[in-house]
Formats: structure tokens, C-alpha cells, sequence
């Protein structure tokens, strides 16, 4: 299941808007639609394990 849920994560963060991220409680959103329920502090963990930065900081600036 992390596998899978890794996988997506990182298909749906690399789609995200930069210019408006999703947050810890969207990706949970949208893992959820693609039928991977899991918690927000799950998601937190895993996008730290895999080096992802939180939405904040994943916002490109330069296009506000």
C-alpha cells in the first residue's frame, strides 16, 4: 500500500499548480478519490520521506 500511495502522491504533486498547491488535507482529498484512504499526518510523513516540501513552500511566486 505505500507503494501505491507513494506512487500517487507523487503523480499528483508533480500535476499540482504550482502558482496553488494542494495541501496536506487536499492530497488526502484526492488520494481519496482514487480510493487511498489515508490520514493527513500519513500523508505529511510520507511526502517528508520522500523529500517533497510542504505546499508553502512548493508555490512558485514568480507567476503571482
Amino acid at each position: 500500500a505505500y507503494e501505491a500511495i507513494r506512487l500517487k502522491l507523487q503523480e499528483i504533486i508533480d500535476k499540482e499548480d504550482k502558482s496553488n498547491p494542494l495541501s496536506d488535507d487536499d492530497l488526502v482529498t484526492e488520494l481519496t478519490k482514487h480510493g487511498l484512504g489515508v490520514a493527513r499526518r500519513t500523508i505529511t510523513k510520507y511526502r517528508k520521506k520522500m523529500g517533497i516540501p510542504s505546499s508553502r513552500q512548493r508555490r512558485d511566486w514568480s507567476k503571482s
